[in-house]
């Protein structure tokens, strides 16, 4: 069967930003990761907000290739959503995505696959968006 890609997306973070605005008191980032998300960065304590931002930056590629997959239509939900899209590892420790709630409902049918890279003070994923 063939594969259709929708969409594609990519999203850089600079990491030591992304660590000021983690520790930023009341930050909206503490409610954008789930607690499994949450638990595989305490693994890497002293390189934390280099996982978190390679998280968030998975998150933003997945919103990113949505919304490509919609070009010429009006957004069909809040861009508010990060928390309905959880980066997991599988059994050989290679990044996934999983869906949640409306966001799940949305792209059911759908697959995305993801990359992410850490370099220096920069975090990259890429993700393709197909069904």
């Amino acid at each position: 069967m063939p594969v259709t890609i929708v969409g594609v997306g990519v999203d850089l973070v600079h990491v030591p930003t992304f660590a000021d605005q983690l520790d930023q008191p009341g930050t909206t980032f503490a409610t954008a990761f789930l607690p499994g998300e949450r638990s595989d960065v305490r693994r890497h304590p002293f390189d934390s907000a280099r996982h978190f931002a390679a998280r968030w930056a998975a998150k933003e590629a997945v919103i990113k290739a949505w919304s490509a997959s919609l070009y010429g239509e009006a957004p069909v939900m809040d861009e508010h959503v990060h928390h309905l899209i959880e980066l997991v590892a599988d059994a050989w420790g290679r990044p996934r995505i999983r869906l949640h709630g409306e966001v799940a409902k949305r792209l059911d049918g759908h697959t995305l696959e993801v990359s992410l890279s850490h370099d220096g003070d920069y975090a990259i994923a890429y993700v393709i968006l197909h069904h």
